[in-house]
């Protein structure tokens, strides 16, 4: 009976630990650029004669795999 009692302790807290250690992961993120527009044209840089762009940081989001939801019998 102790040793149930034993197991049942230490596995309340081996979840929060675990799920813990997920969730200190720093996100997956990829720079993504967009030229900057005005008028229809993009916005050449006097100095690098190059576009202007707008960059930003996005988070990259993982594709969970599921079942196929099978088709409707007509």
């Amino acid at each position: 009976m102790k040793s149930v009692l034993a197991l049942l302790v230490s596995a309340a807290f081996a979840m929060p630990v675990m799920a813990a250690d997920k969730k200190d992961e720093a996100p997956k993120t990829k720079k993504v650029c967009v030229d900057v527009m005005k008028d229809g044209k993009a916005v050449i840089d006097p100095k690098t004669k190059q576009p202007k762009q707008n960059c930003k940081e996005v988070k990259i989001r993982e594709k969970h795999e599921g079942t196929a939801v099978p088709e409707k019998k007509k």
